[in-house]
């Protein structure tokens, strides 16, 4: 994948107060904006909705933010902010806990997903509703690494499954193709995506929320501890800019969609293509919206039982304070 930049002049515009998020903010006339990239490990997708609402509706500019968008692998994002090269990408919680333990100092600040959306989906005619009834399938995963395998070994451990009671077969990105012609009986996916995909092709198909058996730290927004430590100001203005985008998204799904067709035009340009986006915003919605406190913070038992995971799979070694990976700090100065 090549990188894909697009710049975008957050637009200066008053707005209506949105509860307690949008009590607080910095007049956009009292400083001089300033100019911020803001990492994405992927590219420019409907799911990223929240962030470009927040454009379009001038919450950047209130906090004197003049947003890019910069698309690109997650690892290398990851680096890049760990150095101070960039202040502040999109990322999970598997990957900062990660990359703590190899020394970068990375920090998540704001919790988006606040349920982990990985899953396990098969078709109906498979009867496979719940972990137990796993035991002698084949389980397809895109690969050995990463949230989706994190997620599955989360699974296991939650449900008491022996992992040598199922075969687990790596097949790539192509879960879709994998279950329609028989490869595996069941696939992780992410639930807003491959599920969406076989719904809408109509197939009838039964799915496993990890998030269900252990809720893992997904998505957020992160930065460095030396942005935390120079630049609260601007570490400030990028949480609570993009928790008024999330409220608004949640609020206002429909105009919220409109809004994002700008910045993935190929999503407009086929009603078919459409739809499909169209349902995979309110799926990511339900994934936003739905978990335990309040939006935007981050949960302590979530970020242990995510790093005892990482533990037991050998990823991380000596236990590290997760306290020292996220803070709640500005999602509560935010309110």
């Amino acid at each position: 994948m090549t990188k894909r930049h697009v710049s975008v002049l957050a637009l200066c515009v008053l707005m209506p107060a949105i509860g307690l998020l949008t009590q607080c903010g910095t007049d956009p006339g009292s400083q001089p904006s300033q100019k911020t990239i803001l990492a994405m490990g992927y590219i420019p997708n409907v799911q990223f909705t929240p962030f470009y609402v927040a454009v379009e509706k001038g919450y950047f500019s209130h906090e004197g933010i003049e947003i890019e968008f910069d698309y690109g692998w997650e690892t290398d994002l990851l680096k890049l902010v760990g150095s101070d090269e960039l202040h502040f990408a999109i990322a999970s919680g598997d990957q900062v806990i990660l990359a703590q333990s190899q020394g970068l100092p990375l920090v998540y600040v704001l919790n988006w997903y606040r349920r982990f959306p990985v899953c396990v989906m098969s078709l109906a005619e498979k009867k496979i509703q719940a972990p137990a009834d796993l035991v002698g399938r084949r389980v397809g995963t895109p690969v050995t690494y990463g949230a989706s395998y994190i997620g599955w070994r989360a699974l296991l451990d939650a449900t008491d499954l022996d992992e040598k009671q199922v075969e687990l077969v790596t097949i790539g990105y192509n879960q879709v193709a994998a279950l329609k012609t028989g490869q595996v009986d069941a696939a992780l996916c992410y639930a807003m995506n491959e599920p969406v995909q076989m719904r809408a092709a109509g197939e009838a198909i039964d799915v496993m929320y990890v998030a269900d058996y252990a809720n893992l730290v997904s998505n957020g927004l992160i930065t460095n501890e030396k942005s935390i430590r120079e630049r609260p100001e601007l570490v400030q203005g990028m949480v609570r800019a993009a928790l008024r985008g999330i409220a608004y998204t949640l609020e206002h799904p429909d105009e919220a969609f409109d809004i994002a067709l700008k910045y993935i035009p190929e999503a407009a340009s086929d009603k078919a293509t459409k739809a499909v986006s169209r349902a995979i915003l309110a799926e990511s919605i339900e994934f936003w919206r739905t978990g335990s406190g309040e939006l935007g913070n981050s949960d302590l038992a979530d970020w242990q039982a995510s790093q005892q995971i990482m533990q037991e799979m050998g990823l991380v070694g000596t236990e590290a304070d997760v306290t020292d990976m996220f803070t709640n700090r500005f999602v509560v100065e935010a309110k």
